[in-house]
């Protein structure tokens, strides 16, 4: 950790020398992980199909003094999850290197088991599962080769707490909730910690691009009251990062204060 003066200020860099991974960057809580984690001193790799909306969010990085590499790729793909870490590794301002990788990227998919749309259930377990355990392994390998390391798996309370109404949904990021912890056992000891962070509702493009709409979702949630921001779990997800290397804080969940369900 370093500190950083800047005019009569003082500013806690407990990142600096550190290099970052996050996938999902281009928007809500992936864009939020990707400057917060910058603001704390990491050298920040950013990664999404949208190439045009990282570029954005590599200069938001760049304009506060941060550093910032774009990998464009698709998340649910092994070769571009291939591309990502192997650019990582050739990235000379992030020191050819990586401690942290977000695992972040997902889509969600909104409907129940009976009424979502099975035409998309192969894609949301693409994205969501395979490609996200796939970085996963790969992170953890490396890792264990450096006796450090830290992977953070973005979940979802409705992995934990399973709804009927995005049951589907919901069952694959119990799928990861698993898969994390059970890489949580096996590295440990190789000094590697892995974490699963589960948000509650956020408001951002994310329900959208799942489906939900007034009807569906946004009447049955009125009464929850103020929803969270996506900064709410950026933040969370950059405090259990800087614990000390003893400590690991395997998993945290997320809500609004008025969210009762799930």
């Amino acid at each position: 950790m370093t500190i950083q003066k800047n005019n009569k200020k003082t500013i806690m860099k407990p990142l600096s020398g550190k290099t970052a991974i996050v996938t999902g960057a281009s928007s809500g809580i992936g864009r939020a992980t990707a400057l917060t984690l910058a603001q704390a001193g990491a050298a920040v790799v950013i990664h999404s199909r949208r190439k045009d909306r990282l570029t954005k969010v590599a200069l938001d990085i760049q304009k506060k003094g941060g550093k910032a590499l774009v990998v464009a790729g698709d998340a649910s793909l092994r070769s571009d999850i291939d591309k990502l870490l192997e650019q990582t590794l050739k990235w000379k301002e992030g020191g050819r290197k990586y401690d942290i990788v977000v695992v972040n990227a997902g889509r969600g998919l909104a409907g129940s088991t009976l009424l979502s749309d099975n035409s998309q259930w192969e894609d949301v377990y693409h994205t969501n599962v395979l490609g996200a355990a796939y970085l996963m392994r790969c992170a953890a390998k490396y890792f264990i080769g450096r006796k450090k390391g830290d992977i953070v798996a973005v979940g979802s309370v409705v992995g934990r707490n399973i709804s009927p109404f995005s049951a589907f949904y919901g069952s694959s990021k119990f799928a990861i909730g698993a898969i994390t912890e059970g890489l949580r056992q096996e590295v440990c000891a190789h000094g590697v910690r892995v974490s699963l962070v589960m948000p509650g509702i956020v408001t951002s493009g994310f329900q959208k691009v799942a489906g939900y709409d007034e009807d569906n979702f946004y009447k049955g949630i009125a009464h929850m009251g103020k929803l969270l921001e996506p900064q709410a779990i950026a933040d969370g997800i950059c405090w259990l990062l800087t614990q000390p290397p003893h400590v690991h804080v395997s998993e945290i969940m997320i809500r609004a204060t008025g969210q009762n369900y799930p």
